[in-house]
């Protein structure tokens, strides 16, 4: 089914679509265009969801695994088949720029293929017992099974990949998921359950619920869904994880994703071009976009001046244009959140060599230096096209400034230097250091997450399905060994 304004998009309730009375219209940030509409699921609708997810955990633990890896290669397969359909809808409920969708489309399609794959070698491990005199004649099989029902909550900046890194790994695991997506970006998700739809999975085991936050916290508070999965906002994060203390709860929240370019490195082309870029794609609305850069006293200038000619370039606008680069922020709100903290950071001494501007929902590429480390656009998470450039004198005073920040999701350190590159990696406190690069870096099967403001646990479907499991231990007695 292909999302157009006239079609109103069923949810998910235990791997059936249902309707209701409710009906919500989806707008694209960009000219307030109608994306799609959607059905609301109503108290009885949730309530279905969640006691199917819990009646079902059995059954769905014991799915054999090649069911598991064929329902997750269909649907890796499916989402490339559909990629350019899914990259529209995207663009039209989230304002991405259409090639950052379609880049999007195909780290999904890598999510689910790499969840596949693990799910095929998920296994455990044998133990010998008889170390000790007390074990002689046992072995002990030592796998791991589901804590229980998973809720997945995701952001609406990554409405397809980040709902891949629930979804995928509850599945390759074998634990029933309910998803409930960002209000902002529901369309794309519950395409996905089309998709889904069409595997062998138990067909209570996954429910794609598209309610408001207050249904939400019902659902975090429920005790049949044990295993929460969060990605978002900090405050949001850190109150659910309070909520419920006896739950395992996983975040990934914000970040102020930092530069250091050190003073050996000599192809500032590079440098320049991947922090324009990293700095300012999708709006900047990632948690590990280029927001802070230190740069050597030895390459300030010329990096500086690299860096502004790059983001001048950059196209602005429709976000359904190929030639767009920077398309709106989800909302006129965060827009004008983002131009005020320009201004502020102006007021307190930085200097703006470009961008600052505000149309609607679209923010100006914007390149600021000199700021100070007190200003917002520094301190805090912009998550808009904002990057600030500031010299440092060594390479241990730029470790100091990223290091003196509450967020610690991942760094990237241009050097070229091995003693350098394994200093800071030891230094940082990130969850992730990206040596030759920015931080913007993410393979899908790698551990990703932070520390510090920027979270607790890991994803990427190995760590993911790691934390949605537990150990359980089989003691094997009167063997032979």
């Amino acid at each position: 089914m292909t999302i157009s304004p006239l079609t109103i998009s069923p949810f998910w309730v235990a791997g059936k679509p249902v309707t209701s009375e409710q009906t919500v219209v989806v707008r694209s940030s960009f000219d307030g265009s109608e994306a799609g509409s959607h059905y609301v699921p109503s108290t009885s609708d949730i309530e279905a969801a969640v006691q199917a997810a819990h009646d079902v955990r059995e059954e769905a633990a014991t799915t054999p695994a090649h069911v598991r890896a064929a329902a997750l290669d269909h649907v890796s397969r499916t989402l490339g088949e559909r990629s350019e359909e899914i990259a529209r809808i995207i663009t039209a409920e989230s304002g991405k720029p259409l090639k950052w969708a379609l880049g999007e489309v195909g780290r999904a399609v890598s999510t689910f293929r790499w969840a596949a794959e693990e799910a095929r070698r998920f296994s455990g491990e044998l133990q010998r017992l008889d170390t000790d005199p007390g074990g002689t004649g046992r072995m002990a099989i030592v796998r791991r099974v589901p804590k229980g029902p998973v809720l997945g909550i995701t952001p609406f900046n990554f409405p397809l990949n980040l709902v891949a890194h629930k979804v995928a790994p509850a599945i390759a695991v074998g634990a029933p998921i309910v998803l409930k997506p960002a209000p902002a970006t529901p369309l794309t998700a519950l395409v996905l359950g089309e998709i889904l739809a069409e595997t062998n999975l138990p067909a209570r085991s996954w429910s794609i619920l598209p309610t408001d936050n207050e249904a939400a916290a019902k659902l975090v508070a429920d005790p049949r869904l044990p295993v929460v999965s969060f990605t978002g906002s900090v405050p949001v994060g850190w109150g659910i994880r309070d909520s419920v203390p006896r739950k395992h709860v996983a975040l990934e929240l914000g970040g102020n994703a930092a530069v250091l370019v050190c003073p050996d490195w000599t192809d500032l082309d590079f440098a320049a071009q991947r922090i324009a870029t990293f700095a300012m794609y999708q709006g900047g609305q990632s948690c590990i976009s280029v927001q802070r850069v230190y740069a050597h006293a030895d390459v300030y200038d010329e990096l500086v001046s690299k860096v502004t000619e790059q983001v001048r370039a950059m196209g602005v606008g429709d976000p359904s244009s190929p030639r767009t680069d920077v398309g709106p922020l989800i909302t006129t709100a965060a827009a004008e959140r983002v131009e005020s903290w320009v201004a502020e950071a102006v007021q307190l001494g930085g200097e703006l060599l470009t961008g600052g501007g505000r149309d609607g929902a679209t923010v100006e590429p914007t390149v600021l230096t000199g700021v100070p480390e007190n200003a917002k656009v520094v301190a805090e998470e912009v998550f808009g096209p904002v990057v600030s450039i500031n010299k440092v004198s060594s390479v241990d005073e730029g470790l100091r400034l990223i290091n003196d920040s509450r967020f610690g999701l991942q760094a990237g350190v241009f050097t070229k230097d091995l003693a350098t590159a394994f200093d800071v990696s030891a230094k940082l406190q990130v969850g992730g250091v990206v040596i030759g690069d920015v931080p913007s870096f993410r393979a899908d099967q790698m551990p990703y997450g932070g520390v510090k403001d920027s979270g607790v646990g890991r994803e990427g479907p190995a760590s993911a399905m790691a934390d949605f499991t537990e150990e359980r231990v089989t003691i094997l007695t009167g063997l032979t060994l």
